[in-house]
Formats: C-alpha cells, sequence, structure tokens
C-alpha cells in the first residue's frame, strides 16, 4: 500500500502498526506491552483498535487529499473529535499514569502519533483531559521524545520539532 509504518526485522517485512507491535511483543517480550490480564490485555487491544483503526485511518494523507486542501483542517478535526470522545469515556476507567494504569502499554504506543495528529490539525484538547495528561506523561519518556512523529528522518520540514 506504500504506507509507513513497515518493519523489516528478523527475515520478514512487516506493515501495520498492530501486526508489528504484537510481533515485537510475542518475540521481544521485554518490556511488556501487553498485559498478563486477560481483560486487561483486551482493554489495552480495544484502545489501541480504536486509535489505529477507528481514528487514524480517516485522517490519513490519502483521505485528506481526496477531501482537498481547503477541507482537510475541518474534516480532520470532525473524525478526530468524535475518537477522542469515546476515548476519553473509555480512559476515565482504565487509566493510571497510561493507558492502562502505570505500565506501558501497546494503547499508549498508538496514542502518543494521534495526539501529535490531533494538534497538527489544531483539535481542542481542553475536552479530553485524561488523554492530555497520558500524552504528556509518556512525553517525559525518552522512548516516547525520540520516536515522536515530529522527530522522524522523514516529516517534512514544517512538522519537525
Amino acid at each position: 500500500m506504500k504506507q509507513v509504518p513497515a518493519l523489516k526485522i528478523d527475515g520478514i517485512t512487516l506493515s501495520q502498526s498492530l501486526a508489528i507491535i504484537e510481533y515485537l511483543e510475542e518475540t521481544r517480550p521485554t518490556p511488556r506491552l501487553l498485559p498478563q490480564d486477560p481483560k486487561k490485555r483486551a482493554q489495552v487491544r480495544m484502545i489501541s483498535d480504536l486509535l489505529a483503526s477507528g481514528i487514524q485511518p480517516l485522517q490519513n494523507l490519502s483521505v485528506l487529499n481526496q477531501v482537498g486542501k481547503e477541507n482537510q483542517l475541518t474534516w480532520a478535526q470532525r473524525v478526530i473529535a468524535p475518537g477522542f470522545n469515546a476515548l476519553e469515556q473509555i480512559l476515565q476507567s482504565t487509566a493510571g499514569k497510561y493507558c492502562m494504569g502505570d505500565e506501558v502499554s501497546m494503547a499508549d504506543l498508538c496514542l502518543v502519533p494521534q495526539v501529535a495528529n490531533a494538534e497538527r490539525y489544531k483539535v481542542d484538547l481542553s475536552p479530553y483531559p485524561t488523554i492530555s495528561r497520558i500524552n504528556k506523561s509518556l512525553l517525559a519518556l525518552e522512548a516516547f521524545q525520540v520516536s515522536h512523529p515530529s522527530r522522524q528522518p522523514d516529516t517534512p520540514p514544517e512538522l519537525r520539532a
């Protein structure tokens, strides 16, 4: 599909964020990205799917190019807000320091880039205090700082940190 991310690892090329994260979890299990408790693991997957499948594809560049430059900002805001409304409600019952308690999980890996997109498209984050608090906690971690979308080699100059 000529999309990112893609990861060449162990003699294979994987694409799609969740498939990559799940493969890393299964082949490199530390640090854990999925809780051991089946209920919590299912909730982490639910949050991850909401972000990676329910919100993110609707404001991919391929979709935004279809709606036209003059409509991109409004479109992105319109598709991010309902997803963040649902996510904020979910996180009120699952969050500790991060999306699922106090351990970084797959859901957190999906959250940070989506908040970066929301900021890029000027989504008002004030209705989402839990999302904002978790994102701030994650961005205090070095791994999230260096992997932030604004710090990637292929990030357009106007979006660089």
